[in-house]
Formats: structure tokens, C-alpha cells, sequence
């Protein structure tokens, strides 16, 4: 029996698509949030925007207004 490339190269793409179905799902998104704790908590470390500090509420929320004004493309354009 002879077998011709154009279904050797079949069966191979068909084997590529099948073991990419294959892939274990990305859990370290999931191990990352702690529902737990409150976002404006955070850690105490170096990774920190200048003004904030953990635990006070209405400095995150204060952060995170101007962080999104900074990505939003209506005040970028000014």
C-alpha cells in the first residue's frame, strides 16, 4: 500500500490539532486571587504606586481613578 504526501501531511496536522487539545488549563490566574482579602489591603512591598498605602480604602480608589484616566483614550487625546 502506498501512501502519498498529501495524506502524510494530513495526518500530521490532524495529530498537531489534536495534542493542542491537549494542554492542561492555566491555573495560576486562579491561585493568584485571594477573595479573602479586600483589593485596597494589597502587600506592603516595593511594587507599590507612590501614594497609596494598604489597607486605606479611599487611597486605592484615589490610585486606581488615576491610573484609568491615564489609559483612557479620550484624556490621552487633550
Amino acid at each position: 500500500m502506498k501512501l502519498n504526501f498529501k495524506t502524510l501531511g494530513l495526518c500530521l496536522a490532524a495529530g498537531a490539532f489534536l495534542v493542542a487539545c491537549s494542554e492542561p488549563p492555566e491555573i495560576a490566574a486562579k491561585a493568584a486571587k485571594r477573595p479573602d482579602v479586600a483589593p485596597y489591603m494589597g502587600a506592603d512591598n516595593g511594587f507599590m504606586t507612590k501614594g497609596w498605602t494598604p489597607g486605606d480604602q479611599a487611597s486605592w480608589t484615589e490610585a486606581i481613578n488615576k491610573r484609568n484616566q491615564k489609559q483612557s483614550e479620550y484624556s490621552r487625546a487633550k
